[in-house]
């Protein structure tokens, strides 16, 4: 008589492991109740375009499509989104996976989970606390501190961005080494590097940090605005622990504004030695047709799924 095959046992679920996933899924159900008690439609747009969305600093994934043909995953559903806004689908929400080559680390990974939200026609500070509050389902009631761009430079470093300064100096001064090429940098990636190395890590500690105003060449997809006599972008970023959680935008609506701002973020590239991105017609085209006055904001879910399980990376 053979001897009966016994069954096979399923491999057990770490306990942590099984406990983590059933967090998550609570924290993605909590933010689909959040939008659904607001009228926010949730949507899902393509992650594979024919057009790469174009930052000098965020590399694209390649795929082949065959024949010759390229196309590029999103770096952020951001240009579906607005896409359908220009169409007549007003607020609409997000919550998707997207990818970045070279990414790599405690807080970032090539694949990584984003959600994005639009609001139409809600006032920029209306729509700020309302990102405050969604955060907020993850770290808890914390209070929020908000401060410009500026006044982040001036509190920290006693500098005013919008006046002459010796970067170079200053990270001298904090012992930030910089390559050979620092010579040749221009303002916007020394306040990068100093933000980044003396302010970033210090905001958000004991509340919620929103920081403002950052400047005009900054903007990305910001609005602009004058304030103080100085031009700065309608964009804000929240900040808890140190960490970066949030991009928000009063948003440009100006398709012939846009179409300049990819052309230097092109030369930018070039610059920096990377190749220029073909442009996002069908983008720029729904843009024409009249994007409404809307806000918009991207936040990471995967460091806020970090922080509310007291993890140390992503």
């Amino acid at each position: 008589m053979k001897a009966r095959k016994s069954k096979s046992t399923p491999a057990p679920v770490h306990t942590s492991l099984a406990s983590n996933l059933a967090v998550r899924s609570l924290m993605m159900s909590k933010v689909r109740s959040f939008f659904a008690q607001k009228g926010v439609i949730e949507v899902d747009t393509p992650i594979l375009s024919p057009a790469a969305p174009i930052d000098a600093h965020i590399d694209v994934m390649e795929v082949n499509m065959g024949h010759g043909s390229v196309g590029y995953l999103h770096t952020s559903p951001e240009y579906g989104l607005k896409k359908l806004l220009a169409a007549g689908s007003g607020d609409i929400y997000q919550l998707s996976h997207v990818f970045r080559q070279n990414e790599e680390g405690p807080l970032h990974r090539p694949e990584f989970m984003m959600l994005e939200w639009y609001r139409v026609g809600m006032d920029y500070s209306h729509f700020i606390e309302e990102t405050l509050d969604l955060i907020r389902l993850f770290v808890g009631p914390k209070s929020a501190q908000i401060l410009t761009y500026r006044g982040a430079f001036q509190e920290a470093l006693g500098i005013d961005i919008f006046q002459e300064n010796d970067f170079a100096m200053v990270a001298k001064n904090h012992q930030i080494e910089v390559s050979s090429d620092a010579k040749n940098w221009d303002k916007d990636t020394w306040l990068t590097l100093l933000f980044s190395h003396l302010i970033e890590p210090h905001l958000g500690q004991d509340s919620l940090c929103v920081i403002t105003e950052y400047p005009a060449s900054q903007a990305a997809l910001a609005k602009t605005a004058l304030v103080d006599e100085s031009l700065v972008a309608r964009r804000f970023e929240v900040y808890f622990k140190g960490i970066e959680l949030a991009n928000g935008f009063d948003e440009l609506t100006d398709a012939k504004e846009q179409r300049q701002r990819f052309e230097e973020e092109n030369a930018h590239r070039l610059r920096l030695g990377k190749k220029a991105l073909p442009i996002d017609e069908s983008f720029l085209a729904a843009l024409e047709s009249g994007l409404p006055d809307c806000c918009g904001v991207a936040v990471g879910f995967d460091r806020l799924m970090m922080l509310h399980l007291n993890e140390e990376k992503i």
